[in-house]
């Protein structure tokens, strides 16, 4: 830099001074650490908080050590809240303390958090790691985290809460934040200054990329000459300085080459991995030439340290490779070996407290003693080959992470003396954008900055130019792209990039060059040449240096910066004043000073522009300039704009004029409206430095030339003249002072650049137009491009600005002369010499249809032109392309740099005859475009009227149709906050616990006896008082499902019964009634599904199983133990398993249960172990249970508690259901013999575990097709008793579960069992069925079968009574809806009664179900096809019972109980087919048959078929009816199950108790929000849970495991679909259309549901739509797929819904006859459309609307004249609100405003008058009358109303044709080209030229319109010019007028 540049350098103003104390300091004093503890024990205590000036820590740390006083340090950064708040966070470190604490502007520094470790700190960091997505396609999770070192580990805490402790392998140096996560920098421990000699170099750069990972080595890419080497980063010499995150980069420095490099920081490659791995063994001694590349001899470093003696500590391991370093810029090292053996690296870094034990730890401490002495001289030879990788066992490698790739080296011409190490490192970006790498190399007090930019193809970085700044210290402002340079004369300096802006004034601190000039010179001479080592003296030197003396001695700065005071400080410089010592901690644009004294102060530098205007006028200029031009406008402004006692905030724009036209090579003090800018602005000496400086206090001539300018009488005088009604008064004359002409001086910077300057600024006013919120920066801007266009010639654009602004632009006269020759020097651009362009009248055209040119826009700057201009070709022209491949078309992008050449001719639009597209897609199309480009109703809103119509329109049409799979923004922009809230659920549906109806909705208060009780208020009463709302069947049904409270025991007391007698006939009585109570549980966990959300600190609450009774009338209490009849053992313990089971499936799915809550639901009872068995269970049946950990299941199964372990392991199973998880599989397989190997030991597992792991089997294979286990099942259904009888107990549930279980195993393959053909399965299923010889078994368990039992006599035929069932089923289950007769046959029932005999009734029941389930499609919900399955001799003769006539033979009773148990099995079948579905033919159908069957029980008659079997089949029919009805809560088949239940006499057992609460569990399964499916999953397992066999007590289990009657939750899912209204969030009614699929029984039919309802099954719908007219429309398309239907149904069914305006809901209104749009006869008086204000809030919630209603649509008393005014406004209110667009309010309100204006004739500009145009434009653009009559619009006319609009129009017209009646000559005066004169008339002329779109002059001119004789003639010459017919109309007149007689035309 050039002194006479620095002479003239100008001075900016620092603001906000404010001294800087850490917060942490402070917050630290408060702090009882042992720091404290010492400073109390050292001072009094009043002394310790004393306040001077160094007191509170520092002061008294003085006291303490230094090397305490030496621990604090802090940083700070930028942080910004969610709001876009931004603050500081400061991190600060002091002894074992890390304080985290934050600040803003607008709130004091806080503390955020304050950690304190065992340790000293050695460093605290912010380091962001990445944890990598679980899902492919999910985003890759941030944690932000805070590290804090210490001398053995690193301390996370990330902000998530985590913490977690990552042990150090070795001692660290530095730890660094990258984008990847941690690097770390290995200390490199020395010995006696040298390396040991032939010591293989060991990494010393590792990289964590997460706290869980390991810390591995960081390879390094370096290009050699040849080929690029890649090997670890073990150079000692090489020390990190930085490190960025963006770019990902790396400094380094090697301290051997004095040189820094830069390096790119990646992950490493697969293939690199695998190079680094492979260490090639290279033969021969490692040093010889030709390993070592000899051409790099010039480059080697000196090897004589080799020979120096090895150093005994590092001789236990050492690799004898020795280093041959070379130039890092080449890095030819040798390849390091394997890292596995990093012994050498811990033997040198032992940490100082023992290693905390690590996954690696052994990798890095494994040492390895030689056990030789002569160990030190064979590792010392420089010329051994031994290699240690022998002496050590190979271990695993650790693969690196990361990689570094050299970018850049300094070159070697920059001086090269040691310490030349950068202090400091940063980047920073210039003003232009250009980025630069600085570095501080304070021993040569240079700043040196490297530019770097990115490379186009790859995202590689080039780095090129290197330029030096000398400097003392820099910091970096990224906010303000700029950088303080402290320099060595002490003064500051900003400097952009390496552009010098100015310095930088602090105030309160004397600028170095103004202060006192003691420095005794003399003293210069004999230090020049003094070179000392002593430390002392060079600190005094580099004292004096800070005051400005030049000194060669190297300074070296204390790290402390707490100077001792010495005689020479003492003795020169006691009076100087303090001057900035160095710049810390940057943040945005502040920075702290500290200065020589060691205070320190915060400084702001201030920005570039503050106003959003200057801001975007400095972006367009930016854009356009060459960049260096660009620079020197930008700092020059800078300047400006920040001179100390800078401007005010509203000035900054005149300032900003002033300065641009000074550099344009205007004189502002010459032009009249510039001049008037500087009285508010005293010129400042960088815009005219030669003159005379007038005054900044001005005088009274100033103010008279001020008050008689037109400027003032414009702004002034006029507006106060309209207010008040006066006559208008004429201007002031003898204003304009003409002066010579002026000129420009054509020497000045931007003169060259005037025109593109223009086009740009140009660009942004009309962008600028676009938005309401801009239009005063529009009408500030415009005043400077009318002033350009006039000087420039431009008549277009001064034309287009006069019709914009007619009153304002009239003000300005002057114009500046600018000589051809000048114009010649200008470079003018191609797009100057087009049409002005003009949005409005873009858009204009567009809704005219006529063609349009491409509009020009500047990319990033116009951004909203951008977006409308779109917007308008997509919507209006109805282009779809418009937004992808025909931007081109519609918008020219302006590129910097687009200089004079040939203009290739604008591309016309082809007029293609596309089929037009439907509106709707259209509309969809634009909405979904303009939020992906990020715009929101909020900037609708700033969108002028007019423009916004047509996307008002198509969102208007968008909310009426919306599509239900479009995202948040979408649905907010239209409007839908239904759809919003709904698409921000699903969003939500992966973390979120409590969503839905549980937020929503508060469970109602219970009375205190209720709350300890029943399990049963978790439902959602809300909800169910929706579904059932006339009665109180849930209440009944809580009644019924109860048992917590003791039953009601009523035996009357006869005369003849003793006491002793009556008190045992009261407890049998009581006996009888416990089977019922036990069996309620499996009911109640059917009926409370999924119903709750279990808090994680309580634990689950389980209603007790209560089973004492009380006796009336005295309520005397009933118990079981009382020891006078006999209790059957362990009566209890299933019960208690099952009320256990029915409280765990409470839980809903989606609730969090983490491992921890449910090892702590665990109870400390032994007697509650059961029920914590059947809490396990049901955790697995709603998923829970995979959350637990390993261990715990292990632990639990050692227990060998059997509840336990059936529990466990059926809960697994369900919770892995399908999935073939190897683990569960091993657990299952030890508890089955069978699946363990021939010779394993036989365990001892009980029974019924066994059954358990069997059925588990059959669920985790579940559908798989499993051929090793299906073929172990398929044994194990006819498993003999064994020789001991070790399997005699039970068999038959044993049976049966193995043929379950190979049922799902092969569910539903039927014949296609892939690999099983050798196994028969289905001929060995029907043979264990109907009975035979046992076949030979194949396989491992042949042993176990071939020995028969000693006791059993069964022989080698197969017992039928065992294995019939499970074979059944297993047949159903696999042939399972394939429709195969042939099966299907061999499960008939049989026709003679010789066969009938054979077979048990149950079995009929089994195979009359499995062959309907096998010919599903054949089931038809009629008693005809129930009874066709009866054989044709029992149908025969079953009616002939009373008949005498009956055969002999036949046995009655055979065949009645033959009959009743096969429309048993076909009931059942139904059942199936039907469940869930509410079918009403199979509800009919099914009822009738229980009907039937009560009657025959509750009759006489049951001998013949005996009371059990009636029983079982009416169950097993009851159960059929639920399963239909499941979830309905039908009061029919509840009236049924009431009965049922009361019933404890005769047969009535434990099992038939039941079956019957589980048909009532079914009926009302959870609570109402879950029915069945109908799967093959669902049905496989509810033939598990409703296996025909019921218990006949409660500790049986022969024939069935009652554990799998819970397996029906599998088959539940959630279909009930609630409305809830989106503003008051309640549940609601609504009405559905729900669409079928078309099938082979039915058609596609639409069938109409209020909701809250169920839905059927989802594959049978179409789609589901919300009707109106109440709500606003919704469609869920389920075509497309049911993901979405589905995500609303698992989280409790909500479906927000949004009531329309005026509507009631139908609770409150059922009928629809109270709602305000009802049709009503007094509508017709007009008076009454006014609706009372009052009303509205019926209509709308929305504040603004209700206080628009109160304030404008109310005639008070004082405005009677107002009345149609108010009578408007209401009407225009009541039409909005009703139509639902009350955003159209604003709208009709400025066309009325703009309507009346014109009226008034005082429209200063015609911006309304234009918007006014575009709306009638659109209204009767032929495009929106044709999508008009397009069905899809369903009669809904545009957003305005059919009589608004042409009243307004017929007012607008009329007050222009009156205008133009009268004042014709100014018409005829402006087309004939005469300078306006100064009358009133300009502003209506403007407007009548705006409204009627009549082109500008210059193209009227051109085309000749004047010279047409005969109106034809002007109607074609005028359709060229896109002037409209009814603009031509009124211009016809004047323009034949010389070729007519007549006189003066008038038109109305």
């Amino acid at each position: 830099m050039s002194h006479s540049y620095e002479e003239r350098a100008t001075m900016i103003a620092a603001g906000e001074l404010q001294s800087f104390v850490p917060f942490g300091r402070e917050h630290c004093k408060n702090h009882p650490n042992a720091v404290n503890l010492q400073l109390r024990q050292l001072q009094p205590a009043s002394e310790l908080w004393s306040s001077d000036g160094a007191a509170g820590l520092v002061g008294s740390l003085q006291e303490v050590t230094l090397q305490e006083r030496e621990k604090e340090c802090w940083q700070l950064r930028k942080g910004t809240a969610p709001d876009d708040v931004e603050y500081e966070e400061e991190l600060y470190v002091a002894g074992n303390m890390v304080i985290w604490s934050r600040g803003s502007k607008n709130q004091a520094s806080y503390v955020y958090k304050a950690f304190t470790v065992d340790s000293l700190v050695q460093q605290a960091l912010w380091c962001n790691f990445t944890v990598p997505a679980s899902k492919k396609d999910g985003k890759d999770v941030v944690e932000q985290t805070v590290c804090i070192v210490q001398s053995t580990c690193v301390n996370v805490h990330s902000m998530s809460g985590k913490d977690f402790i990552s042990p150090l392998p070795f001692q660290v140096s530095t730890l660094w934040s990258t984008k990847f996560g941690l690097l770390l920098e290995r200390k490199n421990i020395t010995v006696d200054g040298h390396m040991s000699p032939s010591r293989e170099p060991l990494p010393i750069l590792f990289s964590m990329l997460h706290p869980l990972d390991e810390i591995a080595p960081v390879v390094c890419k370096s290009t050699g000459l040849f080929e690029a080497r890649l090997q670890y980063v073990s150079d000692n010499a090489l020390r990190v300085l930085f490190t960025c995150l963006e770019p990902s980069i790396i400094l380094t420095y090697d301290t051997q080459q004095c040189t820094h490099t830069v390096w790119a920081l990646r992950k490493v490659t697969p293939e690199e991995q695998t190079t680094v791995l492979k260490c090639p063994e290279q033969p021969g001694p490692i040093h010889t030439p030709n390993s070592a590349p000899s051409f790099l001899s010039t480059h080697l470093r000196n090897v004589t340290r080799l020979d120096s003696p090895a150093s005994p500590l590092h001789c236990h391991a050492l690799h004898n490779q020795s280093r041959i370093p070379a130039s890092p810029g080449l890095h030819s090292r040798v390849h390091s070996p394997s890292i596995s053996n990093m012994a050498a690296l811990s033997r040198a870094h032992s940490p100082g407290i023992a290693a905390p034990s690590f996954s690696g730890a052994q990798r890095f401490n494994m040492s390895c003693h030689t056990p030789s002495t002569r160990g030190h001289s064979i590792l010392g030879s420089p010329n051994s080959t031994l290699n240690d990788t022998a002496l050590l066992p190979e271990m695993e490698p650790i693969l690196p992470d990361l990689c570094i790739e050299q970018l850049w080296t300094e070159t070697s011409a920059i001086s090269r003396d040691k310490g030349c190490q950068a202090s400091k490192v940063f980047i920073t970006s210039d003003l232009c954008e250009n980025r630069y790498l600085c570095f501080l190399v304070e021993s040569h007090q240079q700043l040196r900055c490297v530019k770097f930019l990115e490379s186009n193809e790859t995202s590689q970085l080039i780095f090129a130019s290197v330029t030096i700044i000398t400097a003392k210290d820099a910091a970096p402002l990224e906010d303000i792209h700029a950088m303080l340079v402290l320099e060595a004369n002490g003064s500051l300096v900003l400097y952009t990039g390496v552009t010098r802006v100015s310095k930088v004034f602090v105030p309160g601190l004397l600028s170095p060059t103004f202060s006192v000039q003691n420095h005794q010179p003399q003293l210069s001479t004999p230090l020049e040449n003094v070179s000392t080592p002593a430390r002392a003296t060079v600190q005094h030197i580099s004292r004096l240096e800070e005051v400005g003396m030049p000194s060669p001695v190297l300074e070296v700065r204390n790290s402390t910066q707490h100077h001792e005071s010495s005689w020479l400080e003492d003795s020169l410089f006691q009076q100087a004043a303090p001057h900035i010592h160095t710049l810390k901690d940057p943040v945005s644009n502040r920075v702290t000073l500290e200065l020589s004294t060691g205070s320190m102060l915060r400084i702001t530098i201030p920005e570039v522009a503050t106003s959003e205007l200057v801001k975007r006028c400095m972006q367009a200029i930016r854009f356009i300039l060459p960049k260096d031009t660009a620079m020197k406008v930008l700092v020059k402004w800078y300047n400006s704009y920040n001179a100390p006692g800078g401007p005010s905030m509203h000035l900054e724009w005149n300032m900003f004029v002033t300065c641009l036209m000074t550099m344009m090579g205007y004189n502002t003090e010459r032009l009249t409206w510039t001049r008037n800018l500087h009285f508010d602005v005293p010129l400042s000496p960088v815009i005219a430095p030669k003159k005379a400086r007038p005054a900044d206090t001005g005088s009274d001539e100033d103010w008279g030339y001020l008050r008689c300018s037109e400027y003032h009488w414009q702004v002034f005088m006029r507006p106060a003249m309209a207010v008040q009604g006066l006559e208008t008064v004429s201007p002031p004359g003898g204003v304009e002072i003409h002066e010579s002409t002026l000129r420009l001086e054509s020497s000045a910077l931007l003169f060259p650049h005037i025109p593109v300057l223009f086009y740009v600024l140009h660009l942004l006013y009309e962008d600028l137009k676009l938005d309401e919120l801009q239009r005063s920066g529009a009408r500030a801007l415009v005043g400077l491009l009318q002033q350009l266009a006039k000087d420039l010639r431009l008549d277009d654009y001064i034309d287009l600005y006069w019709r914009d602004y007619p009153s304002f632009i009239k003000t300005f006269k002057e114009a500046c002369v600018i000589d051809q020759d000048q114009m010649d020097l200008m470079t003018w651009p191609v797009f100057l010499n087009g049409e002005a362009p003009c949005v409005f009248d873009w858009l204009s055209r567009c809704l005219r249809g006529q063609d349009v040119a491409p509009f020009p826009y500047l990319p990033s700057i116009c951004e909203r032109t951008k977006l409308l201009v779109l917007s308008y070709a997509l919507y209006v022209v109805g282009d779809e392309d418009a937004i992808s491949t025909n931007i081109a078309k519609y918008l020219s992008r302006l590129s910097a740099g687009q200089k004079k050449n040939i203009s290739e001719p604008f591309l016309r639009r082809e007029s293609s005859v596309k089929s037009a597209p439907s509106s709707g897609c259209l509309a969809e199309k634009l909405v979904v475009w303009l939020t992906s480009a990020g715009f929101t109703l909020k900037d609708l809103e700033s969108v002028p009227f007019g423009v916004a119509l047509p996307i008002r329109d198509a969102i208007y049409q968008c909310r009426e149709h919306p599509c239900s799979d479009w995202s948040e923004e979408v649905c907010a922009l239209i409007g839908r906050q239904d759809l919003t809230r709904q698409a921000h659920k699903v969003t939500l549906a992966h973390r979120k616990s409590t969503v839905g109806l549980n937020v929503i909705l508060e469970p109602l208060v219970t009375s205190e006896a209720d709350e300890e009780e029943d399990g049963m208020t978790d439902l959602h009463p809300e909800v169910t008082g929706l579904i059932w709302s006339q009665d109180l069947r849930v209440q009944e049904v809580r009644r019924l499902l109860q048992s917590s409270r003791p039953v009601r025991v009523n035996v009357p007391h006869l005369p003849e019964v003793s006491d002793h007698e009556y008190i045992e006939e009261k407890e049998n009585k009581l006996l009888q009634l416990c089977q019922r109570t036990m069996s309620l549980p499996v009911g109640r966990g059917l009926f409370t599904l999924f119903s709750y959300h279990p808090v994680p600190t309580e634990p689950l609450p389980v209603p007790k199983l209560n089973l004492t009774g009380r006796a009336p009338p005295r309520n005397t209490t009933v118990d079981l133990n009382s020891g006078n009849i006999d209790v059957p053992p362990n009566m209890t313990s299933w019960p208690s398993f099952h009320n256990g089971v029915a409280a765990g499936l409470k839980i809903a799915p989606v609730s969090q249960v983490e491992s921890a809550w449910i090892a702590y639901n665990k109870p400390k009872s032994a007697d509650l172990a059961n029920e914590y068995a059947g809490f396990l269970m049901a955790l697995g049946l709603n998923g829970h249970l995979t959350k637990l950990a390993t261990l715990n299941i292990h632990d639990y199964l050692t227990k060998s508690h059997e509840m336990t372990s059936i529990g466990l392991l059926l809960g697994v199973s369900a919770a892995k259901l399908g999935t073939m998880d190897m683990s569960i599989t091993r657990l299952l397989s030890i508890h089955i013999p069978a699946l363990l190997p021939p010779t394993s030991t036989e365990l001892d597992v009980p029974h019924s575990v066994q059954v358990a792991a069997v059925v588990g089997i059959g669920l985790v294979y579940q559908g798989t097709g499993h051929r090793h286990n299906a073929e172990v099942l398929l044994a194990e259904i006819g498993r003999p008793p064994g020789p001991e009888l070790e399997y005699c107990t039970d068999r038959e549930s044993y049976s049966l579960a193995a043929g379950l279980a190979l049922g799902m195993v092969c569910l539903g393959h039927g014949s296609n069992l892939i690999g099983m053909t050798d196994l028969n399965v289905p001929e060995q299923l029907y043979q264990y069925m109907v009975g035979g010889h046992h076949r030979t078994h194949a396989g491992t368990n042949r042993e176990k079968h071939k020995s028969p039992s000693y006791q059993i006599k069964e022989g080698d035929t197969i017992n039928v009574d065992v294995t019939c069932a499970g074979a059944t089923l297993a047949l159903a289950m696999i042939y399972l809806k394939t429709n195969n007769r042939s099966i299907a046959d061999w499960l008939k029932a049989p026709d003679t009664m010789f066969l009938l005999d054979f077979i048990k009734p149950e079995f009929l029941l089994l195979r009359t179900l499995a062959r309907c389930l096998i010919m599903w499609d054949e089931i038809f919900p009629n008693a005809d096809w129930v009874t066709s399955n009866v054989p044709q001799i029992i149908q025969e003769n079953i009616g002939n019972q009373e008949q005498a006539n009956v055969s002999e033979d036949l046995n009655m009773e055979t065949l009645v109980q033959a009959h009743d148990y096969i429309i048993a099995g076909g009931c059942l079948a139904v059942g199936f087919r039907f469940a869930g579905s509410a079918n009403s033919d199979a509800f009919d159908c099914l009822y009738k048959f229980a009907r039937k069957f009560m009657q025959c029980l509750t009759t006489s008659t049951t001998t013949v078929t005996g009371q059990y079997n009636l029983q079982t089949c009416l169950s097993m029919v009851l159960l059929a009816v639920s399963m239909v009805m499941a979830g309905s809560g039908n009061l029919k088949v509840l009236q049924l199950c009431r009965f049922l239940h009361k019933r404890t006499f005769g047969e009535m057992n434990y099992g038939f108790h039941m079956a019957h609460h589980m048909a009532l569990g079914l009926l009302f399964l959870g609570g109402g929000r879950y029915t069945l499916s109908t799967s093959n999953s669902a049905i496989a397992a509810l033939l598990c849970a409703l296996y025909p066999h019921f218990p006949a007590h409660s500790t049986d289990n022969r024939y069935h495991l009652q554990a799998l009657r819970h397996l029906a939750v599998l088959a539940a899912e959630p279909r009930l679909l609630v409305p809830v209204d989106v503003d008051t969030l309640k549940p609601c009614y609504a009405l559905l259309d729900v669409t079928y699929k078309e099938t082979q029984w039915y058609e596609e039919t639409t069938v109409e549901l209020m909701a809250p309802t169920m839905l059927p099954e989802l594959h049978l719908l179409k789609q589901i739509k919300v009707k109106g007219p109440r709500y606003w429309e919704l469609n869920i398309d389920i075509s497309k797929g049911t993901q979405y239907l589905r995500s609303i149904l698992s989280r409790d069914g909500v479906l927000y819904v949004k009531l329309r305006a005026g509507q009631l809901p139908y609770k409150d209104d059922p009928h629809g006859w109270k709602s305000l749009l009802a049709p009503n006869p007094n509508n017709r008086n007009p008076e009454l459309r006014t609706f009372k204000p009052e009303a509205i809030s019926t209509f709308t919630s929305d504040a603004a609307l209700v206080s628009f209603a109160k304030y404008f649509c109310r005639a008070s008393e004082n405005m009677k004249h107002k009345q149609g005014t108010v009578a408007l406004l209401s009407a225009v209110l009541y039409e909005c609100v009703t139509q639902e667009n009350p955003e159209m309010l604003p709208t009709h309100m400025s066309i009325d405003q703009a309507v009346r204006t014109l009226k008034r004739g005082d429209l200063c500009e015609t911006f309304s008058l234009w918007q006014m145009k575009l709306v009638l434009e659109l209204c009767e653009s032929k495009v929106l009358q044709l999508r008009l009559r397009d069905a899809h619009r369903q009669g809904h006319g545009l957003l305005l109303s059919s009589e608004f609009l042409p009243v307004m129009k017929s007012s607008a017209d009329r007050a222009l044709d009156h205008w133009l009646c009268d004042n014709s000559r100014v018409l005829r005066a402006y087309l004939s080209g005469q300078p306006m004169n100064n009358d009133t008339h300009g502003n209506m002329l403007a407007c009548f030229l705006v409204y009627h779109s009549i082109p500008s002059l210059k193209n009227m001119v051109t085309s000749d319109l004047e010279g047409c004789s005969c109106f034809p003639e002007l109607l074609l010459k005028s359709s060229q010019l896109g002037v409209p017919v009814r603009a031509l109309l009124r211009l016809s007149p004047l323009l034949l007028q010389n070729h007519a007689s007549g006189g003066q035309p008038c038109f109305f």
